[in-house]
């Protein structure tokens, strides 16, 4: 499509952002890639100056740039057409979705799927090969289930959810609309419940149930259990990547993104909006408030206040963090002048 035209479509599904239109060039374009992969025919983008080396040598037609006079004057200089907004990766990404859509199979039930008789299922759904759904389950309408998935009795899932192959859902789990289940997760699982006797481990039933809201998408080989009793909640919008756990009984918010091999104790809550970075683990019953951030590796083991940055493990304030790493770079130099000190006054000895 030409290039005028993908704005136009991309204007349709901006609110906030003010675009800005390059009127010297008009290329059609035929894909999207990444700026330094980028070839004729494609849209890429770049996010602020400290990228705008690539505007040098890319070989796509147009880009998409921050509000940036400078950047604008370079990919003129360049010969690109050009696209100007405030959030360049959102746009991209709404870019992205023009061109590709994800493989969705047509609404079929495959001959040697095994379906118990009482089992509910909605409108123009598709359930692939060797899918197992047991007594008891509901299943919505547009919903997309891939081969080999097993879905335990009485569970529940929303209209437009797309459960990848070879995913687990457990008895009497609550899925959610517009939800995505990745291969290989395991939604509603029995949460680690052992109680000590004097012989030996004593297996608590996992009574309660695993629920997930609207939107929720739960990446490759993540876990979710479910608790002794009540509920293990994943809130609208939130996102979990893969090799993500959340033990029994968490209550996690609205819109928050798990990266991967984070790993929640049972009780846990989080509020809305949170941000865990990459292998952060939280302890038992911690509770962490709305819009709060772990980086990476990070260990919390007591609550933390919305909107913080936390970091490092015990986790303590990222500022504090910062300032603790400038030193730890400097730890041979500072040992080597205390050393110099204690000879000069005599406590060497």
């Amino acid at each position: 499509m030409k290039f005028s035209d993908l704005l136009q479509q991309l204007k349709d599904g901006v609110v906030s952002d003010s675009l800005e239109l390059s009127d010297r060039t008009d290329p059609v374009i035929h894909g999207v890639a990444a700026i330094d992969e980028a070839q004729a025919g494609t849209l890429s983008y770049i996010e602020g100056q400290k990228f705008a080396h690539y505007l040098a040598t890319t070989k796509a037609d147009a880009v998409i740039l921050p509000v940036d006079e400078a950047l604008q004057a370079q990919a003129i200089a360049k010969g690109l057409a050009w696209m100007s907004t405030e959030s360049p990766r959102l746009l991209f990404a709404r870019a992205i979705a023009l061109f590709y859509q994800p493989y969705h199979p047509r609404p079929e039930i495959h001959p040697i799927a095994t379906i118990a008789p009482d089992v509910k299922l909605g409108s123009r759904v598709h359930i692939g090969p060797h899918v197992v759904i047991r007594s008891g389950a509901k299943i919505g309408d547009d919903v997309c289930i891939h081969p080999n998935v097993v879905i335990y009795p009485q569970v529940k899932i929303g209209d437009r959810t797309i459960l990848h192959a070879n995913c687990t859902i457990h008895e009497r789990t609550e899925i959610g609309a517009d939800c995505t289940i990745h291969s290989g997760a395991v939604i509603g699982a029995e949460g680690f419940g052992f109680v000590p006797t004097p012989d030996g481990w004593l297996k608590m039933e996992q009574s309660g149930i695993t629920v997930l809201e609207n939107g929720v998408s739960v990446g490759c080989n993540s876990t979710i259990d479910r608790p002794a009793v009540g509920e293990t909640r994943i809130g609208s919008q939130t996102k979990l990547d893969n090799l993500v756990h959340i033990g029994h009984g968490c209550k996690i918010g609205s819109g928050c993104a798990f990266a991967a091999q984070v790993g929640l104790a049972g009780g846990v809550t989080v509020g809305d909006r949170v941000i865990l970075a990459g292998q952060v683990g939280i302890a038992n019953q911690a509770k962490i408030g709305n819009g709060a951030i772990a980086t990476a590796q990070a260990g919390i083991h007591s609550d933390v206040k919305p909107g913080a940055i936390v970091s490092d493990s015990p986790a303590i304030d990222n500022k504090l963090y910062l300032k603790n790493s400038a030193i730890r770079k400097r730890l041979p130099e500072i040992y080597q002048t205390l050393k110099h000190i204690q000879r000069h006054l005599g406590l060497d000895q």
